[in-house]
């Protein structure tokens, strides 16, 4: 009985197609760039942070990271180096900015099917004051100069399919020398904002604030909540003793007097 050699099936041009268009698909997304990363921070973030002239790709790439008032806000400070970043696949994503971080910051993510989280380490860094410019009232009014101290033992954001994103953890932000075009006392003090996220199971999830002075002519004492995406404090303004008539002016323009002191609310 003859025989017949075995041909292999003639690959058929669907198939060929899919390989292709799959082929193209893969090399799209390891050489996505970085714009691609623009708009969705912007709207995430209602128009307060936006990536200017990135460079590179989503993976691995660089752009000058920019503080707004939000949407149709003339008010926009940037940062003084470029923020880079690089993508350690599958589950790090490593931040660096020489003008603000001491080294790296690398967060690291956490997948699951219902939960998802990511680990913010212990760190310190330093910011110009001029950032919070950008964000329009009251800093554009006081043009705050200072030197912007954060640190954190450690935070950690989870995302929860039943309840939504949460913070948990603790930050400080010294407010170190500060000085105010409104006022001819400089410096005026040094301050420190603390905020304190609950247990991520724990209800309502906001941060509370809390503002203190750490010594100078302008004493400040506060609190509140991070709402939305807004600081909301409520608080107290005082001159220390000896130094009230030079602070008069300052402590009108800052909010109500009551009995010497001075009502301030900030959000």
């Amino acid at each position: 009985m003859p025989t017949h050699p075995i041909r292999p099936a003639p690959t058929t041009p669907a198939v060929a197609w899919l390989a292709m268009g799959l082929g193209g698909l893969v090399a799209l997304l390891a050489h996505a760039p970085a714009r691609w990363l623009t708009e969705p921070i912007r709207q995430a973030t209602n128009g307060r942070v936006e990536l200017l002239a990135p460079q590179g790709t989503v993976w691995n790439g660089q752009a000058w990271l920019t503080l707004t008032g939000g949407e149709n806000s003339h008010d926009r400070v940037t940062l003084p180096s470029p923020l880079a970043w690089t993508v350690q696949w599958p589950t790090a994503l490593a931040l660096r900015a020489p003008c603000c971080l001491m080294e790296p910051l690398t967060l690291r993510w956490q997948p699951g099917w219902s939960t998802q989280v990511v680990h913010v380490p212990a760190h310190q860094s330093q910011w110009p004051a001029s950032l919070l410019m950008g964000l329009g009232a009251p800093w554009n009014t006081l043009q705050l100069h200072a030197k912007l101290a954060l640190s954190t033992p450690g935070l950690m954001w989870q995302w929860q399919a039943d309840r939504g994103p949460r913070w948990q953890g603790s930050a400080m932000l010294d407010v170190l020398d500060a000085s105010s075009r409104l006022s001819t006392v400089r410096p005026l003090g040094s301050y420190r904002l603390s905020a304190h996220w609950p247990d991520a199971q724990a209800t309502p999830s906001e941060p509370t604030v809390q503002l203190t002075t750490l010594g100078g002519s302008l004493l400040l004492d506060g609190q509140g909540q991070w709402l939305g995406g807004r600081l909301r404090l409520q608080g107290e303004a005082t001159a220390a003793p000896g130094r009230e008539d030079a602070l008069n002016n300052l402590m009108n323009l800052l909010g109500r007097r009551v009995n010497g002191r001075t009502q301030i609310k900030i959000g």
